[in-house]
């Protein structure tokens, strides 16, 4: 396939940070196959309707609200069908790099992606307090560890005292181990791993449905079907997660959930 790869990383880079919402929604018709599809850590987007929706939302919170813009590193490379090219996002004003990702995009016959993976970096340390771009960067690292990473890793990403509240009445389950009053960045990796002993990671099934960030806070929704180990059994529940960022670091994490559905898996023999 003959393309001009670097016309065709400006034109990638230039959606995000279009204003004009017509001209978006042409550029990515131009840019993606009808039924295209983009890969993220958090999540996909298949076809127009779902990668204008989400194209137009990374705009809303990291262009207009955030103050940053997007920018070509200057490294595509490509051959057959594919291209693969690193992005930045940098304060629009200038100042270092908040977020780089690193893109690979298989073609059609017409030049257009009918496949994508983002992958992104750790969100910064010096990620600015109340930033929705660096809240969403830390969210969306919390939900790619929590698919692949060890509990240490995932308390990383926890300061080192935590607001935490796993829903249910009282402190503490009698049948369910992973609620437990929490506080500590300890505390946190205890309680990823005693769920992942409980939960085999294999047999683990989350999606989300959305990320919803205003300012520090951000509330998480999606469904989650795990099997316990012990009974062999299957629960299927629906979430709500709310999360505080302050100063790159997650300061709050109250999950509202079906914590009855749990309790019945172990219950059941």
């Amino acid at each position: 396939m003959r393309i001009d790869v670097d016309e065709f990383v400006g034109r990638y880079v230039a959606v995000w940070n279009e204003a004009d919402s017509e001209r978006r929604r042409s550029a990515i018709a131009e840019l993606w196959a009808e039924d295209g599809v983009q890969f993220t850590d958090a999540g996909e987007y298949r076809r127009h309707s779902a990668l204008q929706a989400r194209v137009t939302e990374a705009h809303r919170q990291l262009v207009e609200q955030g103050g940053f813009v997007f920018r070509a590193a200057g490294d595509a490379v490509g051959h057959h069908d594919a291209i693969r090219f690193t992005t930045y996002m940098v304060p629009a004003r200038g100042g270092e790099i908040a977020w780089t990702g690193f893109i690979f995009v298989r073609l059609d016959e017409d030049g257009r992606i009918r496949q994508e993976y983002q992958f992104g970096d750790a969100p910064t340390a010096g990620v600015a307090k109340g930033n929705p771009a660096g809240t969403r960067a830390v969210v969306e690292e919390l939900l790619r560890r929590s698919g692949q990473g060890t509990p240490r890793h995932i308390a990383e990403l926890y300061a080192q005292n935590v607001d935490w509240r796993v829903d249910w009445p009282v402190e503490n389950h009698p049948a369910v181990p992973w609620i437990r009053p929490r506080s500590t960045r300890a505390d946190v990796a205890d309680h990823f791993h005693t769920f992942s002993e409980h939960c085999p990671p294999a047999e683990s099934h989350v999606s989300i449905d959305h990320i919803m960030v205003d300012g520090i806070d951000a509330a998480v929704t999606g469904t989650s079907s795990q099997v316990i180990a012990s009974t062999g059994e299957r629960f299927v529940m629906t979430f709500a997660l709310h999360l505080t960022v302050e100063d790159g670091l997650i300061t709050r994490h109250h999950m509202y959930e079906d914590s009855l559905t749990v309790a019945e898996a172990f219950d059941r023999s």
